[in-house]
């Protein structure tokens, strides 16, 4: 307790230069692999922040006992289950952040050691930033340890392909560094867009277009967000050779055919209105 005590009294004393937001829902598992993938960055003055979609006790008393052993401030801001409602809980958390600099990203993604550090060195006004992640196979997911995390052997692409993963040349989003990332940053067909597993902004530029819009279920929800950060003029910075997360198989339960529907709805209006407010973001129009 005394430990605890000390931590909060001297970060209390110190504005965090990042907020890091990661979303989850009933995912305790994996969540608990994704906050020691954060206590193995390079760079630690952080707060974060975790968007809980409604989860049960279990992640929250998950929540609980990895605050008592990391160095960081984890702030835990949950709502009631309803459905998919990822773009309301992460408004929330928007409101929870103390620092003017943002990273968001999931719950089933672990971070590369440098993802923090990466972010905070790349970060420029009137931009956000776009990286990106690698996926695995639900065997390799279960597999990474805490220790296989702690000692960062999970980040060696070499333990990756002895261990299942596959040899192939997106696995230079793990590996790549220096001017070879900024080539391939450089030369990738992806379009720089905003997404829930590895992107960054400034605060500022997140509210002043009034966050998520809270309309939206899964589909394009994190997306919509940067389009409207484009019209505002803030433009996407591809990062994916930069820093990656090594992405975390789930199930996908969630995927509502209708909600897509109504998703790629608000998008085409975005995109055909350039807009720059959503009237049900942050702040509620009366409509």
């Amino acid at each position: 307790m005394l430990t605890k005590l000390l931590k909060y009294s001297i970060f209390v004393n110190m504005k965090p230069n990042i907020s890091i937001i990661v979303s989850t829902y009933n995912s305790p598992e994996w969540l608990q692999k994704v906050i020691w993938g954060f206590s193995v960055q390079t760079f630690q003055e952080f707060e974060l922040i975790i968007a809980d979609d409604g989860s049960t006790l279990e992640t929250q008393a998950l929540i609980k006992k990895m605050q008592e052993e990391t160095t960081f401030p984890i702030i835990h801001v949950w709502h009631e289950d309803n459905g998919f409602q990822k773009t309301k809980i992460l408004n929330r958390a928007l409101d929870k952040c103390t620092s003017n600099y943002v990273i968001m990203t999931d719950g089933d993604c672990i971070p590369m050691p440098n993802f923090v550090e990466t972010h905070l060195n790349l970060r420029e006004e009137k931009r956000f930033l776009s990286g990106g992640y690698h996926k695995l196979s639900m065997d390799l997911s279960k597999l990474i340890s805490k220790d296989a995390i702690l000692s960062k052997r999970c980040f060696d692409v070499k333990w990756l392909i002895a261990n299942g993963m596959k040899d192939s040349f997106k696995n230079n989003k793990i590996t790549a560094t220096g001017f070879k990332s900024k080539i391939l940053n450089a030369i990738t067909p992806t379009t720089p867009s905003w997404n829930g597993h590895n992107s960054s902004g400034w605060l500022s530029d997140i509210l002043a277009v009034n966050g998520f819009d809270e309309r939206m279920e899964y589909g394009g929800e994190d997306r919509e967000l940067g389009e409207r950060l484009e019209n505002y003029g803030i433009k996407g910075k591809q990062i994916r050779y930069s820093t990656s997360c090594l992405h975390l198989d789930h199930a996908r339960g969630y995927v509502n055919e209708k909600a897509l529907a109504l998703n790629k709805e608000i998008r085409k209006q975005t995109l055909e209105n350039k807009a720059i407010w959503t009237n049900y973001g942050i702040k509620k129009a009366s409509l």
